[in-house]
């Protein structure tokens, strides 16, 4: 693989080669990427993909990291991490233009400090605002396609393009981005002005019932699996008995059973065990399947 030859090209670029993945995952798991980079600005992230291409090296770009697992086995090739790309700019005709690697928690805020409705829902999201807009993710009745209006994206030729609501095809934690393979450069947000104490008010009450119900103060990966139409994830997984379920140091979570948490050293794979007891099991006892709404991604270690 061109590592060196794509070095060679970014002197001045900041980067780590054979980094640990889990020191930026929001599960505390993944191994090495071959070489991650920090892109400083749209422009730099273009040229870096025009070069990856020319060299035939395979890329993934990653924001927070908070719905993911990546596996023990790293990732090959260049995973960009575009938490650098992190400006919020607000418009006249109310509308937050947000780079991919800013998080939606904060572009929530920037909302709310503008005084304008339609973010509040997202108070509570840890992921960036690419990510965000990759699997149109939601909470308390909330999705990003509600106030999304369009992303800027580049093309795996390395093309900026723009797409708009239409286009992203959203629908439940999905978009088109997840088949297409396109990266979200930044996106734009149309507001609503509101009366900005009634938008604090709502923020703080969504905020302490997520604090209240979630096992926030364990890594996890956030809501593991998608809500089965009918039923809710967490009260399928109790009545089975799983909370509590442990393989190695990954544990469905006694707090909330919608969501797995590393209690002590997890691996990526002991996370992938107890999804699929998860799923075996519930399948078993109610005829539901439990698909994952957590993005896996990354090679499986090699065995000993």
């Amino acid at each position: 693989m061109n590592i060196e030859s794509f070095m060679t090209a970014f002197p001045k670029a900041k980067y780590h080669q054979n980094e640990p993945l889990k020191y930026y995952a929001y599960t505390k798991v993944g191994g090495p990427a071959d070489l991650l980079v920090f892109p400083q600005s749209a422009a730099e992230l273009q040229q870096m993909i025009v070069k990856a291409n020319e060299l035939n090296i395979p890329y993934t770009a990653l924001g927070n990291s908070s719905n993911i697992i990546i596996q023990d086995g790293g990732m090959a090739g260049i995973v960009f991490m575009l938490t650098d790309m992190k400006t919020i700019t607000a418009t006249a005709d109310h509308q937050l233009i947000a780079d991919a690697g800013a998080r939606i928690i904060d572009v929530s805020r920037k909302a709310r400090e503008e005084a304008w409705t339609g973010l509040e829902f997202a108070c509570g999201i840890p992921g960036s605002v690419g990510g965000a807009a990759y699997m149109n993710a939601g909470a308390y009745g909330g999705e990003i396609s509600e106030v999304l209006t369009s992303v800027l994206v580049l093309t795996p030729k390395g093309q900026l393009e723009t797409r708009t609501n239409d286009q992203m095809k959203f629908s439940y934690r999905h978009s088109m981005l997840q088949e297409n393979s396109e990266i979200v450069v930044s996106a734009t947000f149309q507001l609503t002005p509101g009366d900005q104490q009634e938008i604090s008010e709502r923020m703080a009450d969504l905020t302490h019932r997520r604090e209240s119900k979630q096992p926030l103060e364990l890594p996890s990966c956030g809501s593991v699996f998608k809500r089965p139409a009918g039923h809710y994830t967490g009260q399928l997984v109790q009545s089975s008995h799983l909370q509590g379920y442990t393989v190695g140091g990954a544990q469905v979570s006694k707090k909330h059973a919608g969501f797995i948490v590393n209690i002590d050293h997890a691996t990526a794979q002991d996370y992938l065990d107890v999804i699929h007891h998860v799923q075996e099991v519930v399948y078993k006892d109610h005829g539901v399947h439990l698909e994952t709404e957590v993005r896996i991604i990354g090679r499986e270690k090699a065995k000993e």
